[in-house]
């Protein structure tokens, strides 16, 4: 009689450790997926950032040669101006 009482005890006990094991282990899952998916999420991001900046150059790449972009530029970058052409300064700035 005693005997078999610990039998079941023992039984219960192995059952309640395997038990206790498989939700930590499913728990510990769950965090590593969860932490996957972050990274995934901040990859894609990364990745459309990426594909922005290369369509932009595309464009930029396209209209290199036309002469807009290259007024454009001298203007811009290097405060080239028509001969005839009035500048006009502000100061208050």
């Amino acid at each position: 009689m005693k005997n078999k009482k610990t039998n079941n005890l023992l039984k219960k006990i192995i059952v309640l450790i395997f038990v206790i094991y498989f939700i930590y282990t499913i728990l510990t899952q769950q965090k590593t997926l969860n932490s996957y998916a972050k990274e995934r999420e901040m990859y894609n991001e990364q990745i459309d950032l990426a594909q922005d900046e290369q369509n932009e150059l595309k464009k930029i790449k396209e209209n290199i040669n036309s002469d807009e972009y290259i007024e454009q530029i001298a203007r811009e970058k290097l405060d080239m101006y028509y001969p005839n052409e009035r500048v006009y300064i502000d100061i208050e700035k």
